[in-house]
């Protein structure tokens, strides 16, 4: 059963049902009694309408605005399109993004509070081009999490880099890497972790 989640998870397909409905709406009713009302309401609002997130590739000039779950599931086609614009830009690989990452992200926009474009650095790496960033540079892991589409390298200008980095360690989602002089934050959903 468990595995069977997981590989919906990854596919995108998170059917409510009638019992998954019902869990929600004592979730909604719990959060009205324990939650300020502005929060129960915010918590709703985000479950029916939805996560989006924008990206702006620095590399190849993409911009791109998706809403990738909307309605208690992830949307495959957004996934696709967010899947692409995160791809390894030297070489055209695509990989999955894993979804954690992506609402890793969504909290993080909603930490800084705003909806600007993370500027993207580097989303997935394919093993040759981590590869060669390993052998110029010793502050790259020959096991980084950017091989298995679960970190990124961002900036939010609008955020400023400190805000933003420390925004990424309230959060306690996973790795967290502090580059001022590269001018970005490096984000992933491995373990809890800082530099």
């Amino acid at each position: 059963m468990q595995e069977e989640q997981s590989g919906a998870r990854r596919e995108g397909h998170h059917p409510i049902g009638r019992r998954g409905f019902l869990g929600y709406g004592i979730l909604a009713v719990a959060s009205a009694i324990l939650l300020p009302h502005e929060r129960a309401i915010a918590a709703a609002n985000t479950y029916f309408s939805g996560r989006s997130l924008s990206f702006q590739n620095l590399h190849t000039g993409e911009e791109l605005t998706s809403v990738y779950w909307n309605n208690g599931q992830y949307q495959p086609a957004a996934l696709a399109e967010i899947n692409h614009i995160l791809r390894d830009y030297r070489t055209g690989e695509v990989k999955e993004i894993d979804q954690d990452l992506l609402d890793l992200l969504h909290a993080l926009h909603d930490e800084v509070g705003t909806n600007e474009p993370f500027q993207v650095i580097s989303g997935y790496r394919s093993p040759k081009t981590n590869a060669m960033l390993a052998r110029r540079s010793g502050g790259v892991a020959r096991n980084s999490q950017h091989l298995y589409g679960r970190a990124i390298d961002i900036r939010l200008p609008e955020c400023g880099l400190e805000c933003l980095h420390q925004a990424a360690v309230d959060l306690r989602g996973g790795g967290v890497g502090y580059y001022p002089t590269s001018d970005f934050i490096h984000v992933d959903v491995g373990r809890v972790r800082y530099w």
